[in-house]
């Protein structure tokens, strides 16, 4: 009670204040900002502020009860300020050219109920660029569930615009921007999400076949509804940030109430990078390395932050951490970043959307609840770090295997419950179950901006065992968020979780058959209140790699990967080249817990298996597998009619598949036992991109990059013909061809008399690099080309190439005669500086330059016309003179 009457004489206080600040001049209202109504004024604005001179301007966005009203009013006390709507947001108003003294009129109107930062510039959060799907398991999802690709889902991606025309996006793009600013960026973010893998293995997204749409991060607000609705999409990635910001502001309310409006719609946010700074505004200000998420949309509820690890599930150093500004847990979960959230966050849109198509599929066509994404996202989490959850990896590493799975299980329950209402339901556990887990959440109503705590609606959780001997209960993991940092990181302990609208029971060993879940409505102010709660029961081993679909270099170190659920053990891991009988013992003793191993690649080319056996003497086969490294599709011509396309033979493959570019994806085109083919120049003009890969019995091998056969930059069988040096004492060519095949001759031709003559011929065998040299050439200018010949008797040429051969002391001056202001070219010997001096003709110095390059340039302007001597003098103390004559 004393709390609430403070707080409201404070209220008092500060209108009474306003009423004699508003008699004051402006320079006085400007210095009287620390005494703003908190609950109104964003901690940025109330720290920049402070910061900012007397007479700075500043833009704000305010939340308005009434916008027609406020904008009238605005316009007529605010002179010299710019008032216009939020275009997004109904309720939302932009005010820029604002000084301090009329911030505090906006701050006491009656009809303001928060001022908040605008629109600020945003960042992406992404450093480096390798991706690797096996560390999520998204390539096992690839390999068990190939029909689970998003098909028919969309996924927007805001930030700068994706380039439309790369071939991993192709047909799937969703409403282009034709005037957007592309980024590099954006492009990856896309294709780590989305990507079709049209360009090579390497482009392949979690969601390969979902439409990929984009937003513009240059607002900050969620798009409108309707946009979303058009386009179709039901998961938003967010990979940028801007500083540290822990409140509950406009932002974080904008997205938490979209949420509530369409409860299929998933927003996911990178936490940043940002996790070695310090906060400065909140209750965790001064905290080192801890409460760093970039942006305050990312302290919404309803949305998902995601942490960086890197390969070997490490949370990356520089991954932001939390906790939000009021103590829930943020991030929510961690993926594979390789030091950069961006990725994490792009992988975790791209498997929502799979556990997306996962239930779709079940329920004709319809979305789940995003909160059941959520739920089977976190649950099925590997725990990292410190046990159960803490605020720097969250829940834990994201497992996409056990995300679809738990919805195409079917282990999850939905319902809603109304304060003081408890629904429950059973639980019974199958054979051979080892480690339990539950996690519950749900989609909470907005909070009011600078709310202490956002939560509103508060639900519990509650684990019953149901036995014939005494009742036992489970309460969900709980965090401290008192901030300091001893206590943010203690251990989580079993309690009553009143903060998050996300809890989590785990029991390390099933100690019984049947438990009752019980979900109660503890505090539910806005009902009644919908939830989702996903449920697993772990136990036993399962290889995630090696895949079928995924092939091992050779000689490489390889992380070999694995899930298991179950008392701590050893167990051996074996290698065998498919045929051979004996397995190869790699290392006799493996910590299960581990999940992962590096593996020293055999150098052979094979098929293999790879095998864990426990101490039990239980054995897991991993997929039969190949040791192989990608192989690279060559474009051996290009000619008028038809394209030659090549490969290396590849030891033990039984065949070669080639591959062509649909309409969206990679299709099978034919089945080689040879290592080339020819295409007709019909067939190249309907489909110009093909890729190859080995086949070896059941597997295949990873292919290497699609190759663009229209645009391979070989002029028929040609690929470069080049001077060696275009200004030499000899005259010498580089020639290097794509293929020989079919190819009887190649002739070197030097122009004389305006007519080409053959002056060298190669015969097979033909080399695909050659040096061609012309001793006979002539003092000054030559110009060359190639003559190809086939087997068939057809004639191709090359462009032509021209040397300036430049004997020792000697110098070659054009054009002769020279039109006044024209510049003459004075061609030197090679790696010989000349000192230029230009007499007339009565032997008087008009002019000189020294120039060092091989191709150089006199000037001529203003000379009269008549004869002159040009005289170049070599570093050596050589003297040349031309005689040069000016038209």
């Amino acid at each position: 009670m004393a709390y609430y009457a403070i707080r409201g004489w404070l209220r008092g206080s500060f209108l009474i204040g306003v009423m004699l600040l508003l008699a004051r001049p402006a320079f006085m209202l400007a210095q009287s900002m620390p005494t703003a109504l908190p609950d109104k004024l964003a901690p940025t604005l109330r720290l920049l502020a402070e910061r900012q001179a007397a007479g700075a301007r500043q833009n704000v966005r305010v939340s308005v009860t009434n916008r027609p009203a406020f904008i009238q009013w605005a316009q007529q006390e605010l002179p010299g300020a710019h008032v216009q709507a939020e275009p997004t947001q109904p309720a939302l108003v932009l005010i820029s050219g604002l000084t301090h003294a009329q911030l505090q009129v906006v701050l006491a109107s009656p009809l303001v109920t928060f001022v908040d930062v605008p629109n600020r510039p945003a960042h992406d959060e992404r450093q480096l660029n390798r991706a690797n799907p096996t560390v999520n398991s998204i390539a096992a999802v690839h390999r068990r569930y190939p029909r689970i690709t998003g098909e028919g889902l969309t996924v927007s991606v805001k930030e700068n615009m994706f380039d439309p025309t790369d071939i991993d996006f192709k047909g799937r793009v969703v409403e282009v921007n034709a005037n957007a600013t592309r980024s590099e960026h954006a492009t990856i973010m896309a294709t780590l999400i989305a990507g079709g893998g049209n360009s090579a293995p390497s482009g392949k997204g979690a969601a390969w076949q979902a439409r990929i749409a984009s937003a513009d991060y240059a607002n900050l607000l969620p798009e409108e509804d309707a946009l979303l609705a058009r386009q179709g999409v039901s998961v938003q990635n967010h990979s940028y940030g801007t500083a540290i910001e822990n409140y509950y502001g406009l932002e974080s309310q904008a997205y938490d109430a979209q949420s509530r409006r369409n409860p299929t719609l998933l927003h996911v946010f990178s936490s940043g990078n940002s996790g070695n700074q310090t906060g400065t505004m909140g209750s965790y200000q001064g905290l080192n390395n801890v409460a760093n998420l970039t942006g305050q949309f990312k302290m919404s509820k309803n949305t998902l932050s995601v942490g960086a690890t890197d390969a070997l599930g490490q949370v990356a150093p520089l991954s932001s951490r939390g906790p939000a500004y009021d103590g829930r847990i943020k991030p929510e979960l961690v993926a594979f970043g390789d030091d950069g959230s961006s990725d994490a966050a792009a992988l975790i849109s791209g498997i929502s959307l799979l556990a997306q198509q996962a239930y779709r599929d079940q329920h004709n066509g319809a979305l789940p609840p995003a909160s059941l994404v959520k739920a089977a996202l976190l649950n099925s989490a590997d725990d990292l770090g410190r046990p159960e959850v803490d605020f720097v990896a969250g829940f834990g590493q994201a497992d996409a295997l056990g995300t679809v799975r738990t919805l195409l299980d079917g282990r999850y329950k939905t319902g809603a419950v109304e304060q003081g209402e408890v629904e429950q339901f059973v639980l019974v556990a199958p054979p051979g179950a080892h480690h339990l887990k539950l996690t519950l959440t749900w989609t909470d109503p907005e909070a009011a901006p600078n709310a202490q705590q956002a939560l509103i609606n508060d639900l519990d959780i509650e684990l019953v065992e149901l036995t014939d001997r005494d009742e036992k209960r489970w309460f969900p993991w709980a965090l401290s968020s008192f901030p300091h940092l001893d206590s943010l990181a203690l251990p989580a302990r079993r309690r009553p979780d009143h903060l998050n609208n996300v809890e989590q029971i785990t029991l390390p060993a099933a100690q019984t058959s049947r438990y009752v879940v019980l979900v109660r409505g503890f505090n539910v102010a806005v009902g009644p209140q919908a939830f989702s709660v996903a449920y697993e029961f772990e136990g036993g081993l399962e290889w995630t790699l090696p895949l079928q679909t995924r092939s091992f270099q050779p000689g490489t170190i390889e992380q070999v990967r694995w899930q298991w659920s179950g008392p701590a053990t050893t167990a051996r891991l074996d290698f065998r080249p498919i045929g051979a009988s004996a397995w190869q013992t790699i290392s006799s003793s493996l910590d299960l817990a581990q999940r992962s191993y590096a593996w020293a690649v055999p150098t052979s080319t094979t098929l293999a298996q790879l095998r864990l056996t426990t101490t039990g003497g239980t054995a897991y086969l991993s997929d039969t597998f190949a040791i192989a490294r990608p192989l690279a599709l060559q474009v051996g011509y290009a000619c008028a009619d038809e394209t030659l396309l090549y490969w290396n033979q590849v030891p033990g493959a039984t065949g070669y598949r080639v591959s062509r570019l649909g309409a969206k994806q990679l299709e099978p085109f034919l089945l080689a036992t040879d290592t080339a083919f020819v295409l007709p120049k019909a067939q190249q003009n309907i489909f110009t991109y093909y890729a190859v890969e080995p086949v070896f019995r059941a597997s295949s091998s990873g292919r290497g990059t699609t190759v663009d056969v229209a645009n391979t930059g070989l002029n028929c069988y040609l690929r470069s013909f080049v001077p060696r040096q275009t200004v030499a004492d000899t005259a010498q060519l580089l020639l290097e061809l794509g293929s020989t095949f079919r190819l009887q001759a190649v002739s070197l031709q030097r122009r004389e008399q305006g007519e080409f003559r053959t002056i060298q011929t190669l015969s097979q065998p033909i080399a695909l690099s050659s040096q061609l040299t012309d001793l006979d050439a002539a003092t000054g200018f030559n110009e060359y080309r190639v003559l190809f010949q086939d087997t068939r008797g057809r004639a191709f040429y090359s462009q032509n190439e021209s040397v300036y051969v430049v004997r020792r002391n000697d110098l070659l001056v054009f054009p002769v005669p020279v039109t006044a202001g024209e510049p003459l070219r004075i061609i030197g010997e090679p790696g010989v500086s000349l000192h230029l001096e230009l007499y007339d003709g009565l032997g008087r110095a008009l002019r000189e330059a020294t120039v060092q390059g091989t191709i150089n340039t006199f000037d001529t302007a203003g000379l009269r016309a008549g004869v002159y001597l040009l005289r170049a003098r070599t570093a050596t103390g050589a003297t040349i003179t031309r005689r040069i004559i000016v038209l």
